[in-house]
């Protein structure tokens, strides 16, 4: 089973936009992969953002696979992490990343439905 692994901007514009990105994941066949660093990332930033707060609680309702990036820069270990794993597809809005992974990407399209490009 392929694996999504997801960035601190991803599932923050997921949770503002009201999509359900575990269920749609799900859906279309593949593992939900999150990094322990973006796990701390989201709850450093749940202390003052409330869509933080409730992506929080959604990690903590679904079941994914967490890893350790072993990198306190986030971007440069999905960037490594990619590079290593070519069939892993990565969740992230951030531009430096999707213009550096040459992996699969996974993006939202019109603000609703979740897309691979």
């Amino acid at each position: 089973m392929k694996k999504i692994i997801l960035d601190t901007s991803f599932i923050l514009t997921c949770i503002r936009n009201k999509i359900d990105f575990f269920e749609d994941i799900k859906f279309i066949g593949m593992k939900v992969t999150i990094p322990k660093q973006v796990i701390v990332e989201v709850e450093g930033l749940a202390k003052s953002r409330d869509d933080a707060k409730v992506a929080l609680k959604l990690l903590k309702k679904n079941s994914f696979i967490e890893i350790d990036l072993k990198q306190k820069n986030v971007d440069n270990a999905l960037i490594k992490f990619a590079e290593k794993n070519k069939d892993v597809v990565v969740a992230t809005l951030d531009r430096e990343i999707k213009k550096k992974v040459k992996n699969s990407k996974l993006v939202i399209r019109g603000k609703k439905k979740l897309e691979i490009i």
